[in-house]
């Protein structure tokens, strides 16, 4: 069959369309303020459109020469209009729109059960719009969902959600993007982004959906955490909590802890409690064996506190030269579980100190140099914090040698970890103890009753705040310091933030006390 004969067939009806005659229906299309007004033939559109039939069949043309008129409220006019044509002349050539136009056309064609332009719309997209589709992907993903008869679209966004997944959630309006994809995205097993992004992008298109919540929960009342629990709820079930460290926990999902299920934060608290701060749910910490005297433990790993020592005229430290051990008390349990100390330190070298301002006058009174001293390690049933301190004194014949090993022992009150909402764990308030131990170089003497000052760096590494009566305990060990304040307060310190506590230290008042190098 040529195929003149059909376009010859089209553009004749395309006249009928224009002729101000014979018509015998008028379309009302679009909204208020934006309606206009179509003449058609019912004999033509009750063979072009499923829909359009039926909508005619309950406007049958009545005998007094009224038109029939239908509406179409869900249509702009100029898409119809482009419809219509096609109705008609059997003939359109996407090529000529821009694409969001052809996304409507697409629409209208699915509510006017046009199957032909339905299909022929769909392939256009697929084949010359893709990066377009992408860009605009959430319009794309919600519009394919919104007829069952865009089976390829669907497709198309099934098989760009499995690619590019981390792709599509961080380019993403999250205001208009349908809880259904949001789920899909989080559900992808290819999605290329950890599982504290997610949970940041959920959290994102939770305040999208609920505009007038700020960013900062802080200032959310209990209402506006029941309207962004209620818009979450639906996605919180597929993030994998399990994949975040409790440094993340603590940081980005501790804040929203009011929109997660009270059984899931308690079981995550509860476990985050057993882990390092950088450990996820599913790497198991290894365990750290104890010394015969305690039993193993897992216990959550202390971050290291790094001494500080300010300058003196009366003492001299080398702060390179430490081995430090650490134990904390379980909450759950009693036992401890010490870090083995580092055996590859050895002792620090003599030195030849000749700053006589660290020297006593007399130094040279044999008779008061101590005994050698019981250098085992005190079995105690809390931490230490040991402080070898080694110094040189100058004798008659300079050649005693004497050791002396001296521990200044300090507890240190963190805080209690639970809050009102997890108090029926019934948690004991967790003490945190640390034990460190600084080679001194030989040759450094205090003079008697100097005092000095240690100071410490501590941070909360918890998720809840210290309570304003938290303090720092000093406990002597052989006395070889006398602490001039026993209690430094420390006071409320929020999540994530430190302080520097310093602590006056007083040396012995016995004179001439002085060990040299062993």
């Amino acid at each position: 069959m040529n195929d003149k004969f059909l376009q010859g067939l089209s553009q004749n009806l395309l006249r009928i369309l224009d002729d101000d005659e014979y018509y015998d229906m008028i379309i009302e299309v679009g909204n208020d303020p934006y309606i206009k007004i179509f003449r058609a033939h019912m004999v033509i559109l009750n063979y072009r459109s499923n829909y359009l039939r039926r909508m005619l069949s309950t406007n049958k043309k009545k005998n007094d020469g009224t038109l029939v008129q239908i509406k179409l409220p869900n249509i702009l006019p100029e898409t119809f209009q482009t419809i219509l044509r096609y109705i008609y002349g059997g003939t359109l050539s996407l090529e000529d729109y821009d694409t969001p136009d052809v996304v409507k056309i697409l629409v209208a064609a699915g509510e006017l059960n046009l199957h032909e332009l339905i299909a022929y719309s769909q392939c256009f997209l697929i084949k010359n719009k893709t990066q377009w589709m992408e860009q605009n992907f959430n319009l794309i993903y919600k519009t394919s969902f919104e007829n069952d008869s865009f089976l390829e679209l669907q497709e198309y966004c099934t098989d760009v959600i499995s690619k590019i997944p981390d792709k599509l959630f961080k380019s993403l309006d999250h205001s208009s993007v349908p809880e259904k994809l949001v789920i899909s995205l989080i559900q992808n097993d290819n999605l290329q982004m950890s599982e504290i992004q997610v949970w940041e992008n959920v959290i994102k298109w939770g305040l999208a959906q609920n505009p007038e919540l700020s960013s900062d929960p802080s200032n959310y009342s209990k209402n506006d955490f029941n309207s962004l629990k209620n818009a979450l709820q639906h996605c919180i079930p597929f993030i994998k909590f399990s994949n975040i460290t409790f440094k993340e926990f603590s940081d980005s999902v501790l804040p929203y802890k009011e929109v997660l299920p009270e059984e899931l934060f308690v079981d995550l608290l509860r476990n985050f409690l057993n882990l390092h701060p950088d450990s996820k749910l599913n790497h198991k910490p290894k365990t750290q064996m104890a010394k015969k005297t305690y039993c193993s433990v897992s216990t959550p790993t202390l971050p290291r506190f790094k001494p500080y020592y300010p300058g003196s005229s009366t003492i001299n430290i080398n702060p390179q030269k430490q081995n430090i051990t650490k134990e904390v008390i379980d909450p759950s349990s009693t036992q401890l579980q010490p870090l083995p100390k580092n055996l590859n330190n050895k002792e620090p070298s003599p030195k030849n100190l000749n700053d006589k301002a660290l020297l006593s006058k007399n130094l040279n009174n044999k008779e008061q140099l101590p005994k050698n001293l019981n250098n085992k390690e005190k079995k105690v049933s809390f931490v230490k914090f040991n402080e070898h301190i080694y110094h040189k004194g100058i004798g008659k014949n300079g050649n005693n040698e004497v050791l002396s090993k001296y521990n200044c022992e300090i507890l240190k009150f963190i805080t209690n970890y639970v809050n009102l909402f997890i108090k029926q764990l019934a948690v004991p308030k967790l003490n945190s103890h640390f034990i460190e131990d600084v080679n001194v170089p030989d040759g450094t003497t205090f003079i008697p009753q100097t005092q000095f000052i240690k100071t410490w760096k501590m941070s909360n590494n918890g998720c809840i705040s210290w309570p304003d009566s938290t303090v720092l305990r000093c406990i002597n060990g052989d006395r070889m310091f006398n602490e001039v304040v026993p209690k430094v307060p420390i006071g409320s310190i929020g999540v994530g933030e430190d302080i520097c506590i310093s602590v006056n230290l007083q040396a012995p008042s016995e004179l001439g006390k002085y060990v040299s190098s062993v």
